[in-house]
């Protein structure tokens, strides 16, 4: 027999039918009763004082329903930390970005409306402002809130060992700075929300969310509304990406407007402002200085990184800190120094992202590259002598229980056949590789563990009831895999509940990488949990112990003698008929060190687990143009265990897809004074399935200790890794260095231009 019926295996996602056909109802695609159209108004003005804001025109417009303004706030300003709460959803004194909310109102439909918003007359004061990271932080610059000198909104300093040891002792140090603008999210699924109040003045909303109770305490709290009033609800989700992690003014707007207009009321974003008015990803100016020996060793690191992260703090101390954390957790050394700065500037808010930081990812590794190429040393080489290994411990003191990570070079190297390619193509031909790691789950406050309820019916059946949520990576599978393994039933025997703060218990939600190793442990928990009461009654019943027992095919057997056995429905029914309910719970807190914090103190361990990539990337670039055609990516990462190895492929090709077809050739944001000129699908240009290259995936396994069935997260690291590659590819293609991402041909066609006038 098997060792497992469902795990390991590739299996058709549950929802993978529904999506097909169009079956799935997304936010937008809501209705309600009397449901309202909401419209938002934005500030036409990067920086600007708002002298006064008159609504009564648009309030006697035939069809109006509600007109919402700071005055119907609290006036409390929201922050993912206590230290970082610096944005009203409906800015009282001033506006910091051009397309920030200022009113909304509520119509009969979306022509009204839009002519409401047009009647509202809202005097402002402009101010002077501030674009670039430079003009942030000039002497004399406008300070963009009084509680942030400088304009520094988060100092993130982390040093380890002795770093100027480690750069005396370095037989070649080298110091380069790179840069990269600001990229969008661009989820298929634009913003949308309902909500509705009921006639005890509970509140009922539908969103996008990476996490419905870490949407529901902050509706809660900037609402001033008991928490069991506030029902955050479950709805399909197109895309992430860690865009939509935290709360949204959106959110809170469509709350006010439903409650004033007492039916209920719908916001549906514009593409436009869907790019400008959720989150966007920080640019970033990274300086590094890397000393090595002439084994091509790291002994020393010095990294200084300023980020835009425009507006208001958002996950300003996480975005800061997680590429360092990345770029630790991959290569070994032992004297580092980081000194990251999120700066503010008038620019939409900056969050986390999936592919967050390629100036800093893709100049450390391309740094690896130059420093072996004077050294004599193949990249390859250079990653392999750096590597993070099982059981080391990071700078900042994360134990690493499991690293695959010289296992996923190697395989790449070999199937890729990095040594018969490189330094042997053919001109204008490159190979590159990049590495990187992902932490598996982070601190999250009183959000860091996940519970999990079971209850089998009396057919045998089970309904799973969990706060995961699924952005569409394949969540809801993972659940039904692990619960139909532990069990011994069918995915078709599972109902499946998640995402509902009223009925699902707490989840610390889709982000930071968790879901997997903490929800799906959660999850396997209580399905032990459910498994035993069940073993206790079948035991009884077939005069055996409990241990030799074991659940599959909907049957409870004897291990070592399959025909004795019982049905999982009659085991159900006997514990029904001595008043015992067949249900179970299950709870796991990650190992990490309560005490770490973001910026007081950056050290403990961070994470319980880490994945980590490689990819290796093979280009042609034309000399006369600047294209880049990639000829073949191969993309592996240490997954700890391949649930769904499908499914896993599929999250590799994502973000080869993300990180560098797009992130490294084509995506970024372009700006005139604070308004971004490229925020539709015709200008930001995200790459089709018709741009992708040949993939080859390798999944590599190591088993994680405390993963369940071993696994650990399986969609992040390929990303970054990807953009990593796509650089070295294409600087190895053309013999230039690159330090400006991305990489498009007008860079390109310039930088062979003048090496060739220097030769």
């Amino acid at each position: 027999m098997e060792k497992y019926a469902y795990i390991g295996k590739d299996m058709k996602r549950i929802d993978t039918s529904l999506k097909a056909t169009g079956g799935v109802l997304f936010a937008a695609d809501l209705s309600l009763p009397r449901l309202l159209v909401g419209k938002v108004l934005r500030s036409p003005y990067p920086h600007a004082r708002i002298l006064n804001i008159d609504t009564v025109r648009a309030e006697k417009l035939p069809g109006v329903k509600a007109v919402v303004t700071a005055q119907d706030t609290c006036g409390d300003k929201w922050g993912v930390f206590r230290y970082t709460q610096d944005q009203q959803f409906l800015p009282t004194e001033k506006v910091r970005y051009v397309g920030e909310e200022v009113a909304a109102v509520a119509a009969v439909d979306e022509d009204t409306a839009l002519e409401a918003l047009s009647l509202i007359d809202v005097q402002y004061e402009v101010l002077p402002a501030v674009f670039t990271i430079a003009e942030a932080m000039a002497p004399e610059a406008p300070q963009l809130h009084e509680v942030y000198p400088g304009n520094i909104n988060i100092h993130v300093q982390i040093e380890v060992g002795d770093l100027e040891k480690g750069f005396a002792e370095s037989a070649l140090v080298r110091e380069d700075t790179f840069t990269a603008p600001e990229d969008a999210y661009f989820m298929a699924e634009p913003y949308a929300v309902t909500a509705q109040f009921d006639t005890a003045g509970n509140l009922e909303i539908w969103m996008p969310n990476a996490g419905p109770h870490l949407k529901a305490k902050p509706l809660s709290n900037v609402l001033k509304m008991p928490l069991n009033k506030v029902r955050v609800r479950k709805i399909a989700i197109g895309g992430a990406f860690g865009g939509r992690s935290e709360i949204s003014p959106a959110d809170v707007i469509c709350a006010l407007l439903a409650k004033k207009a007492r039916r209920p009321v719908k916001i549906v974003y514009t593409r436009e402002e869907n790019t400008v008015a959720t989150r966007q990803a920080h640019s970033m100016i990274t300086r590094i200085k890397t000393g090595v020996d002439r084994d091509g060793k790291v002994l020393a690191r010095d990294i200084t990184c300023h980020l835009d992260g425009g507006a208001y703090s958002s996950t300003g101390p996480i975005a800061v800190s997680v590429p360092f954390l990345c770029m630790e957790q991959a290569y070994r050394l032992d004297n580092v120094r980081y000194n990251g700065y999120r700066i503010l500037t008038n620019k939409p808010i900056r969050g986390m992202f999936r592919t967050h930081g390629r100036a800093f990812a893709c100049g450390v590794d391309l740094q690896l590259d130059l420093l072996g190429q004077e050294l004599g040393l193949d990249p390859l080489t250079m990653r392999l002598r750096n590597a993070r290994q099982t059981g080391d411990y990071t700078p900042t003191k994360s134990f690493v229980a499991s690293c695959g990570l010289t296992e996923t070079i190697q395989q790449t190297g070999e199937k890729s056949r990095w040594r018969e390619k490189f330094g042997k193509l053919p001109p204008y031909h490159g190979i590159g590789i990049g590495c990187n790691s992902v932490q598996t789950g982070f601190p999250m406050g009183i959000r860091g563990g996940s519970q999990a309820l079971i209850k089998l019916n009396e057919d045998g059946g089970a309904t799973v009831i969990t706060g995961i949520v699924d952005n569409g990576q394949g969540n809801d599978h993972m659940i039904v895999q692990i619960a139909a393994e532990e069990l011994g039933i069918t995915p078709d025997d599972i109902q499946l509940i998640t995402a509902d703060t009223e009925v699902t218990p707490s989840d610390p939600g889709s982000y930071s990488m968790c879901e997997t190793f903490i929800g799906g442990n959660a999850v396997r928990l209580a399905a032990q949990d459910v498994k035993k009461k069940l073993f206790k009654i079948a035991a009884e019943t077939l005069g055996v112990g409990e241990k030799d027992l074991s659940a599959r095919d909907r049957k409870i057997f004897v291990t070592e003698n399959p025909t004795q056995s019982m049905s999982m429905a009659k085991a159900v029914r006997i514990g029904l008929s001595r008043n015992e309910s067949i249900s179970g719970e299950g709870s796991y807190w990650p190992n990490v060190d309560s005490k770490r914090e973001w910026v007081k103190n950056p050290f403990g361990q961070l994470s319980e687990t880490f994945s980590f990539g490689t990819v290796i990337c093979e280009v042609k670039v034309d000399p006369e143009t600047g294209q880049v055609e990639v000829l073949e990516v191969t993309a592996a990462q240490d997954v700890g265990y391949a649930l769904n190895p499908k499914v896993i492929e599929g999250q590799f090709e994502g973000g080869i897809a993300m990180g560098g077809q797009g992130g490294m050739l084509s995506e970024f944001l372009q700006w005139h004074e604070g308004r971004v000129l490229n925020p539709t699908q015709l200008d930001y240009l995200v790459p089709l399935a018709v741009d992708m290259p040949k993939i080859n995936n390798i999944i590599v396994e190591t088993i994680d200790p405390n993963g369940p069935y071993g696994a650990k997260e399986a969609g992040m690291s390929v990303a970054m890794s990807a953009a990593q590659a796509y650089c070295g590819a294409i600087c190895n293609a053309i013999g230039v260095d690159l330090h400006e991402f991305p990489l498009t041909p007008d860079k390109i066609l310039k930088a062979i231009e003048e090496k060739k006038s220097k030769s």
